[in-house]
């Protein structure tokens, strides 16, 4: 066999097993290894395994993963989200769907220090959905919108897969960062006109009732500046430290984390044996990202032995098909595995094949990584996986509820999403401009 023929059959090997059910990082350990062993031999697949086990994992950035990851969890425990919810639904209740509309940015500002979508679902699943349904709104639209927001997760900075994009495109991860921060600003306004154009347009797709009885609490002016001081100190801290140049993003990171810590130590959030928990909790996420990325980046050196990435980018720009027909085709790929596999997974098994690709079409990695994270982010809604929909409706535990019910209400949003991709790919400066500054 050539190397093209190994590194074709490694990607065949590689899908199905993991729809055997084998966890990816094992699956792509063992391909890479038996990959490079035939390329070469065992002694060199050995080696390699070694190099990279040192390589992958030894850099002072990866710190990065469990501080994020801690202050994503300590801010989940310590009620910031409900406190962001309650200020903007004070904002925009007058507005129509004003709840929706809250609901939308609420979830950009928890987005922008915790950077896991799953978190934002969970929590605003329990605070947004019940004060929806309380007011009027469908069980449907409520769910949906907290499903369709809680993407912002992903996009707007901090978030955990534009580090791991940025580590196996070997960008900057504090320019992924500053390259989230215009289009998560783009789809929490394309989010929050479609709100409005549905509760305009169809408003039994919005509304089970039209004439909101329910009071609104009463917030006073005070109150809800002291609901908003804890978020805005703790996004003020880490990201203009980050974006402002006196923190790298390890050393925001650290602080985001202390001064999480500090918020749920000031609100009695935090037990002994909550705080076990929450570290346990990093440290089992941390395992599990560092370790899939010494897995994915074996397999993007077996691929790149195999000289399969360059035969497709040869195959691929010099024919018909072109640099855009090759992003088009990359996009709906990432799209249509979403609706099977999670988001990591999807980046780790394509990126390796894709990255020298888009290299050699001379497109913008950063850019491109943009591109990326909102395609895998759709998948987060997509049936039959749609992960932020399972999250939503096994925190809710409704019966009335069914999950086809939330896929639905998530619907529009991910039409919104993949507009705001088509707008991207055709403005690139929305993503590039700042973290080119």
């Amino acid at each position: 066999m050539t190397g093209v023929e190994i590194g074709i059959a490694a990607i065949v090997i590689l899908i199905l097993l993991i729809y055997l059910g084998m966890p990816i990082g094992i699956g792509m350990l063992i391909v890479s290894f038996a990959g490079v062993a035939m390329i070469r031999n065992e002694g060199v697949a050995i080696r390699m395994a070694g190099s990279v086990a040192n390589d992958s994992l030894r850099e002072y950035l990866f710190a990065v993963v469990p501080l994020f990851v801690l202050m994503g969890l300590l801010v989940t425990a310590s009620g910031v989200g409900k406190d962001t919810f309650d200020v903007f639904q004070r904002l925009m209740r007058r507005m129509t769907a004003g709840l929706g509309i809250a609901t939308v940015f609420a979830n950009a500002v928890f987005a922008s220090i915790t950077g896991i979508s799953i978190a934002s679902a969970t929590v605003f699943s329990r605070v947004a959905v019940p004060e929806m349904t309380r007011h009027g709104y469908s069980k449907s639209f409520s769910t949906g919108v907290v499903a369709g927001s809680s993407v912002l997760g992903m996009l707007i900075p901090p978030s955990l897969l534009m580090i791991v994009y940025a580590v196996l495109a070997e960008e900057s991860v504090g320019r992924m960062f500053l390259a989230g921060v215009g289009p998560g600003i783009l789809l929490a306004v394309m989010f929050s006109v479609a709100i409005v154009a549905m509760a305009k347009v169809r408003p039994r797709s919005v509304f089970d009732r039209t004439d909101d009885t329910e009071g609104y609490e009463d917030i006073s002016t005070g109150r809800m500046v002291a609901k908003a001081l804890p978020i805005l100190s703790l996004v003020t801290l880490v990201l203009g430290g980050l974006y402002g140049g006196f923190l790298n993003p390890t050393e925001a990171g650290a602080i985001g984390a202390l001064g999480a810590l500090v918020i749920a130590l000031g609100r009695r959030s935090l037990t002994r044996r909550s705080f076990w928990g929450i570290l346990v909790e990093s440290g089992q996420i941390t395992v599990s990202v560092l370790f899939l990325i010494m897995a994915a980046t074996f397999f993007s050196r077996m691929l790149a032995l195999s000289g399969l990435p360059a035969s497709l980018a040869d195959s691929l720009l010099s024919g018909p098909v072109g640099p855009w027909g090759f992003l088009v085709i990359y996009l709906a790929l990432v799209i249509a595995l979403g609706c099977l596999i999670d988001s990591i997974s999807i980046m780790l098994i394509l990126l390796p094949i894709v990255l020298p690709i888009a290299q050699a079409a001379q497109f913008d990695m950063i850019w491109f990584g943009v591109l990326t994270v909102i395609a895998v982010e759709i998948g987060l809604l997509t049936p039959p996986f749609g992960l932020s929909v399972y999250t939503i409706r096994s925190a809710i535990d409704d019966p009335d509820l069914p999950v086809r019910a939330i896929f639905a209400g998530a619907f529009p949003f991910v039409l919104v999403m993949i507009l705001s991709l088509a707008v991207i790919a055709v403005i690139p400066e929305i993503a590039t401009w700042l973290a080119r500054l």
